[in-house]
């Protein structure tokens, strides 16, 4: 009886899934796949979207490119506009009165053979390190200067210090002479006790330095005229732009990889001593202007280009009170926007008018920074604040 009933209940369970197998196979009939055009449709739709976002990362990292640059122009800009303030303010410093036409010497839009005309500004001063010592005897263009008993002691330099440094050589302000040389010192020497001492020169004027007022033409003054005269440290700073890449500086053709001139359009320097310093890129235009009481009324002028009346003279110079110095910076790049479209109106796209300097007349849709500031010339005149009006 068992067995029976076990052979029945394998039979139905048999007939079962025989059953199951039977559905299975006709749903799997019924089932369809993709058509050919279902494929391409589908295709086309997922090209599209990824095409569309594609493109708007791409458009979004030209965004980010040209607000990336434009934090570094900016940031260029300013760092450059410091530096040229901060020496702007020292220019004359440890110059005699008598001397104070040697602080400055503008140049008003130097032709570069290109679309801009920069302005360039020379300034003389003992502005990074201090030393100003009274001259005992010097013989005019002599290889040493002899100066005072325990002068050396006054300033913390090692002897290695003095090596190679770039002295300026005045003579007494009270005598009618009023040229002076820059010379280069090779090292300085002294006895026991702290006499004798004497800075040694290489011969002839320090080459490659250009100061203000010509004072590399050497000294014409008569042998007597350095005694109780000034040697000091000084510092002859040129700031000019490059806008052509291959400069021509003082009348001199510059080589890129050479005391430190890169060779790059758009560059701004420091030259300091005969030394170019990059302090600045991607810089479109550089001006100054001057205010003083040059027609010594009483009054301040009000700011004007370099030598706009005609040459300035040398009394004249040292009336200068106040430079305004103006920074334009422009993008490597053109602007973009998401759209791909430059927006009107929103940006500087063309070159300003600054100073005397004519702007562009047609936008080229690369994005400026203009920046402008004033210096106080303090070291002309140290009363600077009671001498005319502000």
């Amino acid at each position: 009886m068992r067995k029976r009933r076990q052979k029945e209940k394998a039979k139905l369970n048999k007939q079962r899934d025989f059953k199951f197998l039977l559905l299975d196979s006709k749903k799997r009939k019924n089932q369809a796949g993709f058509t050919l055009i279902e494929l391409i449709v589908s295709s086309a739709i997922m090209l599209v979207v990824i095409v569309g976002a594609l493109a708007l990362y791409s458009r979004s990292n030209q965004i980010s490119v040209d607000q990336e640059q434009y934090a570094e122009l900016q940031h260029d800009v300013r760092s450059a506009m410091y530096i040229i303030t901060r020496d702007l303010r020292m220019a004359g410093i440890g110059l005699p009165p008598e001397f104070g036409m040697y602080a400055l010497e503008g140049f008003n839009n130097e032709d570069q053979g290109t679309e801009v005309d920069p302005d360039r500004l020379i300034l003389l001063g003992n502005i990074d390190e201090p030393l100003n010592l009274k001259i005992q005897q010097y013989q005019g263009s002599s290889v040493t200067v002899s100066v005072y008993d325990g002068s050396f002691e006054q300033y913390p330099y090692p002897p290695e210090f003095y090596i190679n440094r770039i002295v300026l050589i005045l003579p007494n302000p009270k005598s009618t002479c009023r040229t002076g040389e820059i010379r280069q010192l090779t090292h300085i020497t002294w006895s026991s006790g702290g006499t004798n001492e004497k800075f040694n020169m290489s011969p002839g004027l320090a080459p490659g330095i250009n100061p203000p007022g010509g004072l590399t033409s050497g000294s014409t003054c008569d042998p007597n005229d350095f005694d109780d005269g000034l040697i000091m440290f000084v510092n002859a700073k040129e700031i000019w732009l490059d806008t052509s890449g291959h400069a021509t500086l003082n009348n001199q053709p510059l080589t890129p990889g050479q005391k430190g001139y890169v060779g790059e359009a758009g560059i701004l320097y420091m030259t300091n001593n005969g030394i170019h310093l990059p302090i600045a890129q991607n810089i479109e235009n550089l001006q100054f202007e001057y205010n003083g009481d040059l027609n010594d009324d009483g009054l301040l002028d009000g700011f004007k280009p370099w030598d706009e009346d005609g040459p300035w003279t040398a009394e004249q110079i040292t009336r200068i009170r106040q430079i305004r110095v103006i920074i334009v910076g422009r993008t490597p790049n053109r602007f973009a926007s998401v759209s791909g479209k430059v927006p009107a109106n929103i940006h500087n796209y063309r070159r300003p008018n600054i100073s005397d300097s004519p702007g562009s007349t047609t936008d080229d849709y690369h994005r400026r920074f203009v920046l402008e500031t004033t210096a106080n010339v303090r070291n002309l005149n140290i009363n600077i604040y009671n001498s005319g009006q502000r």
